[in-house]
């Protein structure tokens, strides 16, 4: 009887970790792939860990227009574009990026791959304004779902 208790408090314990861990939700940790919905727990821990970096870099508060937002199995990859909160691009000046804005060799995008580690969101890699595909191996790279980016 105790060892039948124990098991199940185990099933139910992990079951509530995978629910902590995607803000309510169990999709992704199934296999499935998806896209979290616009204002829920899971979006907003995940935007928000790639916004502090990200920030930092460019010395403003951003926001983020999302172009390809995929999860699955606790990870997640991101291709969005900063916006000042009020629109329009962030401003470049003063920050590293500057002499590449005005040399035309800067795309005002962000890539980047996240994944959650025990319940917490973690920044695998990112990139800001790439004019290539930085991301084109990180599926091997970093052992994540090649099904969250768009190549696949």
């Amino acid at each position: 009887m105790r060892r039948t208790f124990s098991i199940c408090f185990l099933v139910a314990f992990s079951g509530l970790n995978v629910l902590a861990q995607t803000g309510g939700s169990t999709k992704g940790f199934n296999g499935e792939v998806y896209t979290p919905e616009k204002a829920s727990p899971e979006r907003k821990a995940i935007l928000d860990t790639l916004r502090v970096p990200i920030e930092k870099k460019l010395k403003q508060s951003v926001v983020f227009k999302i172009d390809h937002f995929k999860v699955q199995n606790g990870w997640a990859f991101i291709l969005a574009t900063p916006q000042k909160p009020e629109g329009g691009p962030p401003d470049y000046r003063g920050t590293v990026y500057e002499r590449a804005v005005d040399a035309g060799a800067f795309d005002n995008g962000v890539v980047a791959l996240l994944h959650n580690v025990k319940g917490n969101w973690k920044l695998v890699n990112y990139m800001i304004g790439a004019t290539d595909v930085p991301y084109v191996d990180w599926d091997k790279t970093y052992r994540a779902p090649r099904a969250i980016f768009p190549f696949h």
